[in-house]
């Protein structure tokens, strides 16, 4: 429990730390901050300051992707005319890379230009297919980048690497003179998901007995889910610890004996029937992650309103494609979607750490409930933006650093048995 009790500890301090140090602009938090002085980092310095193939930086090798491999298609030309890309092999695959590493070079891109007007970002290393890097580089996945200025400056090489992190990579490492090395997590990664989502178009059970689509709760809605003995009961719902409304992401689509169909992603915690006595909070059950859900098991599905959870097998467990990804969280810190309860929390396999953890925001929540309401005409609570909350980004930072692995989702996600 020592390692327990320190992380909740550092949680707690976290959640009541200063809104605004944890997010940027838009996100309804807090003032705008004045831009921060950039500090270079040092030759052979990186950050974050672990290993590159870790759950702290760009988390671990997935295995090669080769031109013929199912998982080139994961890879994206990247055209940005921002961009100059060396391409010594003369093959485009310095081009190549995933989402994610397009998405943070695009952004340096952009601080190169306003940071030095006149230069711009270069790529002398991308997406590898020739075998140039030691055994289990990221190039071989297309997540990792060697950069520099168009200029060849070196003296520019220190403040390049601070833009870098500035830009969301995962990790940026001052590797030589000569260049700058960056990588990011894998798309179907636990970090890079953040945790735990459902798909836009899932349906939540409101407490009136009605439904909606996840990505249109909103602040002050009712949902249905279990208290801490398993049985139904309504809760408000707080916020989205997640949400991007245009991506594709990969679902692990739970089907049950009865004909639901619950898609989540691999990190999140899904209640199943407990075996023997054991129990995480809610009275007969445990949370697991979606990736362990095997054919067979039990999982709670509520047949509708005024209707008590019931045990229903699951048939099947497959891999689907869906747009969309919400990370909603409740008062309770469980939900029904699809009709199926489900939890609001991911990454960690422990229903109870992880409800003390965000305490502070159902406390936050519940302080506002004693605010006289807002006057007739007055503007609606303003929400984050699309991306990752701070507080749960500054969790899932926390449990890197403190929790023991085993209690965490593994980096990646792996096929599941049907």
């Amino acid at each position: 429990m020592g390692v327990r009790a320190l992380l909740l500890l550092l949680l707690l301090c976290a959640g009541l730390a200063p809104p605004a140090t944890g997010c940027g602009p838009g996100r309804g938090y807090g003032r705008r901050r004045h831009p921060k002085k950039l500090t270079p980092l040092a030759y052979k310095q990186f950050i974050p300051n672990v290993a590159e193939k870790t759950l702290g930086a760009s988390g671990r090798y997935e295995g090669k992707i080769t031109r013929s491999s199912e998982r080139f298609k994961e890879l994206t030309p990247n055209y940005n005319t921002d961009i100059i890309f060396k391409d010594e092999e003369n093959t485009g695959a310095d081009r190549l890379m995933t989402q994610r590493c397009k998405d943070k070079l695009n952004s340096l891109a952009i601080s190169v230009m306003n940071q030095w007007p006149g230069v711009k970002l270069r790529v002398t290393e991308g997406w590898d297919e020739d075998g140039h890097h030691f055994e289990e580089s990221l190039h071989y996945e297309g997540r990792a980048v060697d950069i520099t200025t168009s200029d060849r400056d070196k003296s520019k090489y220190g403040t390049l690497s601070r833009l870098a992190v500035e830009a969301g990579f995962d990790w940026v490492y001052y590797e030589s003179k000569a260049h700058i090395h960056c990588s990011v997590k894998a798309e179907n990664s636990v970090a890079a998901k953040s945790g735990g989502c459902f798909p836009g178009s899932a349906s939540v059970s409101l407490a009136d007995g009605g439904r909606k689509h996840v990505r249109d709760l909103a602040p002050g809605d009712r949902v249905l889910a279990a208290d801490e003995r398993g049985v139904l009961t309504p809760t408000d719902f707080i916020m989205f610890l997640d949400r991007d409304a245009e991506a594709d992401r990969l679902f692990y689509v739970i089907e049950t004996e009865s004909g639901e169909r619950l898609a989540l992603t691999a990190a999140h915690l899904l209640f199943v029937e407990s075996r023997g006595n054991a129990t995480d909070g809610l009275g007969g059950m445990t949370a697991v992650f979606a990736s362990a859900v095997t054919a067979g098991q039990k999982v709670f599905v509520t047949g509708g309103p005024g209707a008590a959870l019931a045990p229903v097998g699951v048939r099947r467990i497959y891999l689907e494609s869906r747009r969309g990804s919400f990370a909603p969280l409740t008062a309770s810190g469980s939900l029904v979607v699809d009709r199926v309860l489900a939890s609001c929390y991911a990454v960690v396999q422990d229903q109870q750490l992880a409800h003390w953890a965000f305490a502070p925001v159902r406390f936050s929540h519940w302080l506002s409930g004693l605010l006289p309401p807002r006057g007739k005409g007055a503007a609606p609570p303003a929400e984050h933006a699309d991306g990752v909350h701070w507080y749960s980004d500054v969790l899932y930072r926390l449990g890197g650093w403190v929790l023991d692995g085993h209690a965490m989702h593994p980096l990646g996600v792996s096929r599941p048995s049907s």
